[in-house]
């Protein structure tokens, strides 16, 4: 070890009254440390490895589990505004094919309040019913719709933009992408709801077949299948509901 000697002036009379550092204690010291380093490094690393194991669990539980953050109050609610939109929409717009911007803010407006709505109630009751997989299981629960809920709004402001005279057709593609995306969450749904994600894909398809022109902006076009399907969504949840509290 050549080096040694070079070393020991620099590390000589470290301290006042001792005899110097011996570099061959420094070398010691130095190596320790990197392999405890080394110890540390692969210690963290298996602890990133178990966590990422423990979050990929729980959202596979979460993606198993029933949802049961949608009350069926609050859908009901939803279903009983979309009625009354078309009700709004009766006495202050008449004649909606010729005053495409109202009739869009309305629905528009109806559509937001009931996502706030069932938004809201989701939340608490997720944080009630599922505790410490809540998070998950909202993520679990919404991660399929958003795609179709932001298709719809882009949708309809190209169709207003670029194709106003398409915008007839509104009506029943709202529907038809409502009903993929709440398709795509039916796994974490009670099964029966397959039948309500039809009950919109049907309607929609409806709408396109037989609403034409002026007729797309009637009242019922919108207040009809909303209305009806909400309030089957909520009638599926209550049912749902009683049967898990009978369970308990």
């Amino acid at each position: 070890m050549l080096w040694v000697p070079a070393l020991r002036p620099r590390f000589a009379r470290a301290w006042p009254g001792e005899e110097g550092l011996d570099p061959s204690l420094l070398f010691k010291v130095l190596c320790t440390a990197k392999h405890t380093a080394g110890e540390t490094a692969g210690d963290m690393r298996d602890l990133d490895k178990a966590l990422a194991d423990i979050t990929a669990i729980r959202s596979q539980m979460a993606r198993d589990a029933e949802f049961q953050g949608y009350g069926p109050v609050t859908v009901a609610a939803t279903g009983v505004l979309a009625l009354a939109a078309g009700g709004v929409q009766v006495l202050w717009l008449p004649e909606p094919a010729a005053g495409t911007f109202s009739y869009l803010a309305l629905w528009v407006a109806t559509a937001a309040l009931s996502i706030v709505l069932v938004g809201i109630e989701m939340v608490a009751r997720s944080r009630r019913i599922h505790s410490g997989l809540a998070d998950e299981m909202i993520h679990a629960a919404t991660e399929q719709f958003i795609p179709a809920g932001v298709a719809g709004a882009l949708l309809t402001v190209v169709l207003y933009r670029f194709a106003p005279e398409s915008l007839w057709m509104l009506p029943g593609l709202w529907q038809i992408v409502f009903s993929l995306g709440f398709l795509a969450c039916c796994r974490s749904l009670p099964r029966p709801m397959f039948a309500v994600g039809v009950w919109y894909l049907g309607t929609g398809l409806a709408m396109l077949a037989f609403a034409n022109g002026a007729r797309a902006f009637a009242p019922w076009a919108m207040a009809g299948p909303f209305g009806v399907g909400q309030l089957m969504m909520a009638g599926i949840l209550y049912r749902g509901g009683a049967i898990h509290a009978e369970e308990a």
